[in-house]
């Protein structure tokens, strides 16, 4: 028996490779499916299944074009409705992987359709569980996700409660819990760094598995401070339960080089979005003038679906040399197939052939300490998130969050300098180049963000400002 669980940190996104007896199960795979074959193929081994927790909403599984590829089995829990072929399982069927057992195990709440998949050894004794998005390693997933008129994200946490307590709970402590996301993901509100973990250690410590708690308590407490998702989610939903374009396909159409002149036509010919990839101190330096950075080492996708409305949006991109096709496969895997090629020779080639230019002013937080010192009113914009500006600030910002940036442009002033910082450095160049690509033309980053920060002695507070955006 082999279990593998293959982890996508930039996505924090688990999927599970099982393995026994030359048949193979693959459980929430990401939309790029050659890792999948190949260890197969090292296996001399035949994908049997694609087995499906629930219609993930914050990435694109390879589902579809991995049972093109294997003629493997799409297998979705109860309540699921696709319009390509798939296998509906019902509550307790059992699916054989060589010697292994799979037992479908119907856990709704986080959506209708969520299922855990129950492995058994060669022995039947229940070895795992591969939870997708119905329990996390210190956390459940979140009830809204699925919630319509009809059913509400109350009913739905209701119904978790019920899926936890009367599928999961009752089986043995020392059952492995493999969760589909860990921290980082925007599906749970609490996720632990750790990506998995036994069940009764679960039981012991995550609050939703309290042996008291009511359902009253769960479904308040599950449903406290939950912000709101993504605005890509619903789109990678609809993606999942209607198919896509095959990642071949886009992954041809997403590296085409341009040279300077043909990338300058295309952004005027289809209005694209021009990204640049690069890192956050590279980017500042220079850059195509009205191009957004979010760097590729970064959180990029969920950056690119929280910043980037339209999935449909076209996108020419500008990459580190030899990081093309690792860009169009993370946009891809978000749903973002519309790259329509990148940047040939990057912005050297760019310069050497005459065009524009632009910058964006980068200081030390030394030398922001300074300007600080020196007047204590410069605008400060701080584009951390919510909870993490509360905890503490530079005692003046204003806050504006990087997620909700784009609706409070109107807020924040174009006629004098703004002092913009994050907790590294990555997410408030991000920041900056779009307020630069809005006309904001006295953006100012502060390298090393709020930690670099916090080393001067600019003053800071823990209270809420009262100058809170969102």
């Amino acid at each position: 028996m082999k279990v593998e669980q293959i982890y996508t940190g930039c996505l924090a996104q688990g999927a599970y490779y099982i393995e026994s007896k030359g048949e193979v199960a693959i459980i929430d795979p990401l939309r790029e499916i050659k890792p999948y074959l190949d260890k197969a193929n090292k296996d001399n081994a035949k994908i049997k299944y694609v087995l499906e927790t629930h219609f993930h909403a914050d990435f694109v599984s390879g589902h579809v074009d991995l049972a093109k590829a294997t003629g493997a089995k799409i297998v979705f829990g109860p309540n699921a409705q696709t319009t390509f072929e798939a296998y509906v399982a019902k509550d307790g069927d059992e699916l054989k992987v060589g010697d292994l057992t799979i037992k479908v195990l119907h856990t709704p709440g986080h959506t209708m359709e969520s299922t855990t998949y129950l492995l058994k050894d060669e022995q039947g004794k229940d070895y795992a569980i591969f939870s997708g998005d119905t329990l996390f390693i210190g956390d459940v997933g979140r009830p809204d996700l699925a919630a319509k008129s009809e059913l509400t994200q109350e009913q739905l946490a209701e119904n978790l409660y019920n899926s936890l307590r009367n599928k999961i709970m009752p089986l043995a402590d020392d059952v492995i819990v493999y969760p589909a996301h860990g921290a980082g993901s925007a599906c749970g509100k609490n996720m632990s760094k750790e990506t998995s973990d036994t069940l009764g250690n679960q039981k012991a410590t995550n609050y939703a598995l309290r042996a008291d708690m009511t359902v009253e308590e769960f479904i308040k407490e599950v449903t406290d401070g939950l912000a709101p998702p993504p605005s890509y989610f619903p789109l990678n939903v609809k993606m999942n339960k209607e198919g896509y374009s095959s990642i071949e396909d886009v992954l041809t159409q997403g590296q085409q080089a341009l040279s300077p002149e043909a990338f300058e036509a295309a952004v005027n010919e289809t209005g694209a979005l021009v990204l640049d990839t690069r890192k956050p101190e590279t980017f500042a330096a220079g850059f195509i003038p009205n191009s957004i950075n979010i760097g590729i080492d970064g959180n990029f996708a969920p950056w690119i679906g929280a910043l980037i409305p339209d999935i449909q949006q076209p996108i020419l991109f500008i990459a580190d040399q030899g990081r093309e096709e690792e860009v169009v496969t993370r946009l891809a895997r978000v749903g973002y197939d519309y790259a329509l090629g990148y940047l040939q020779g990057g912005l050297e080639a760019w310069k050497a052939a005459g065009k524009e230019v632009d910058t964006i002013k980068s200081i030390s937080a030394a030398e922001f300490a300074a300007d600080y010192a020196k007047d204590n009113s410069i605008k400060v914009v701080d584009v951390r998130k919510d909870g993490e500006f509360q905890a503490e600030h530079v005692e003046t910002a204003q806050h504006a969050s990087l997620d909700y940036l784009n609706d409070h442009l109107a807020e924040l002033p174009k006629e004098e300098d703004m002092y913009i910082h994050c907790a590294g450095g990555y997410r408030s160049m991000i920041a900056a180049s779009i307020l630069k690509a809005r006309g904001f033309d006295n953006v100012i980053n502060v390298e090393g963000g709020f930690k670099a920060i916090t080393e001067t002695d600019v003053p800071r507070t823990a209270f809420v400002c009262p100058s809170t955006l969102k």
